[in-house]
């Protein structure tokens, strides 16, 4: 009964999120709270809740004090240079821009954190897909699917925790691992280049020029190249007939409600805000550095790094206190939401592991294995993790059913690193997980709803994840 409950209630929350019935807060709430009392157990709800909340505090202050960090720098015209940077070398066109984003978000992932990633991915690709008036969803999802591949460096997390459960070492996982994720990397940068052709084809070329000239109102006309045919078309905020509505989403689809408002314009490229602190940029590029290599080194918990560094550049870029006040109250839209959506995910996952259900899940995914499929574990352990690492936590995945598949695989013959390199496979989809903090703030700085993401992103990390793990089987890593 608790195995229904559990895949009903996950059914129930994405359903409702991505008809747009609920509000992705709303739905962590709710949906876990009545499924709590269904399963018998609403008494201690409470209990779950708090257990749930206390996990993922120290996430939730992470998160809070990185979004003011990065967004202060953002004010303060750090990333300017990458902005222009970029724009100047994809030539104002959406292919460029599209595998441009999923190039970045690889490389900003060296650094091992998700919610970094897509912060400064975001802060820098996200004003030229506003101006561009280009779909956000593809922006969110290349970002989720390229820091996905890059999840699986030995400092991210899963390769660790997969260590730490099997008993093996980390680099034994990875290194034989490099090729297959290297062609998962590669057929993001594909799917990247086909839907920047679809981008492209939607909505044309710009020169430079037009890309950085403000444009003087929203409802005036602007003409733009129709891709390859040389004519120019009207573009007045509509999305054009015709377009494809899975590419364009709700949020990036070009409507009114999505181009700049008069305060928000081109804020990326615009050199003439007063916040910006050209006197101060190699402070903040040198206090950026020192905080990201603070966190890599693990010289102090990463919520304390952050909390010290917002302080510090609040203090040293803004040293008047209306400033400060004007600044966090700037980005108190988005410390809210996301905050608020990670709190809200405590309750899903508390009622998830209080009532035990995922624990039921899990066993009996696994005790429906075939048992001709026993000396095939590897092979079932990469497509297990797919659906499992994102319903479940990566830390639930990996101490609680990578262990017992591993004991299957090794009655079959089949090695514990083989089992462990395929337990990987799935991260290309997990970080989209409705229980990845770090999705909230992609969304949440990208301004896309969650249900779009999800009903974009699903079926393309799912088709990434088993890339790889065709990758590895062809390559005999799995």
């Amino acid at each position: 009964m608790l195995t229904i409950l559990g895949f009903t209630m996950i059914a129930t929350f994405l359903v409702l999120i991505m008809l747009k019935k609920m509000s992705p807060i709303a739905a962590l709430v709710l949906i876990p709270a009545l499924f709590c009392v269904f399963v018998g157990k609403g008494a201690k709800l409470g209990d779950y809740v708090i257990d749930g909340v206390t996990s993922l505090a120290p996430t939730a202050a992470m998160l809070m004090f990185a979004i003011v960090y990065f967004g202060v720098m953002i004010d303060v015209g750090l990333f300017d240079p990458i902005v222009r940077g970029i724009l100047k070398f994809c030539k104002a066109d959406p292919l460029r821009i599209v595998v441009g984003t999923a190039v970045l978000a690889a490389i900003v992932s060296l650094d091992g954190d998700g919610s970094t990633t897509f912060m400064i991915t975001v802060s820098a690709m996200y004003p030229l897909y506003k101006r561009l008036k280009m779909s956000l969803v593809v922006m969110t999802g290349v970002a989720a699917m390229a820091n996905g591949v890059m999840n699986t460096l030995p400092w991210g997390g899963p390769t660790a925790r997969a260590a730490t459960a099997l008993k093996v070492s980390a680099s034994d996982i990875f290194v034989p691992m490099i090729p297959a994720l290297a062609v998962g990397m590669l057929a993001v940068l594909a799917l990247s280049y086909v839907l920047g052709r679809r981008e492209r084809k939607r909505l044309g070329v710009l020169t430079l020029d037009e890309v950085l000239v403000e444009e003087p109102a929203e409802s005036e006309t602007v003409l733009v190249g129709a891709g390859g045919d040389g004519n120019k078309r009207a573009r007045t905020g509509g999305s054009g007939v015709g377009d494809d509505p899975e590419v364009n989403g709700s949020s990036g689809s070009g409507t009114d409600a999505e181009l700049p408002d008069e305060d928000e314009g081109f804020q990326g490229l615009d050199p003439d805000r007063p916040t910006l602190r050209p006197k101060l940029y190699w402070f903040n590029a040198l206090l950026s550095v020192t905080l990201l290599t603070a966190m890599i080194m693990e010289w102090l918990p990463i919520p304390v790094l952050f909390l010290l560094g917002a302080a510090l550049a609040l203090t040293v870029n803004f040293p008047h206190m209306p400033d400060q006040k004007d600044r966090l109250g700037a980005h108190a839209e988005n410390v809210l939401n996301v905050s608020g959506m990670v709190f809200a995910a405590a309750v899903f996952t508390g009622v998830l592991q209080g009532t035990g259900m995922v624990d039921h899940m899990a066993t009996w995914l696994v005790g429906n294995i075939p048992d001709g499929m026993g000396p095939h574990m590897a092979f079932v352990t990469g497509v297990l993790s797919i659906p499992l690492t994102y319903f479940m936590s990566n830390d639930g995945f990996y101490f609680g059913i990578v262990p017992v598949l591993a004991e299957a695989g090794n009655a079959h013959g089949v090695s514990t690193l083989e089992i462990a390199r395929a337990s990987l496979v799935g991260q290309p989809l997990h970080m989209s997980s409705p229980l990845v903090p770090a999705v909230y703030v992609l969304v949440g700085m990208a301004k896309v709803e969650f249900g779009d993401h999800t009903r974009f992103v699903v079926k393309w990390a799912a088709l990434t994840s088993l890339v790889v793990l065709g990758a590895g089987i062809l390559f005999g890593i799995i």
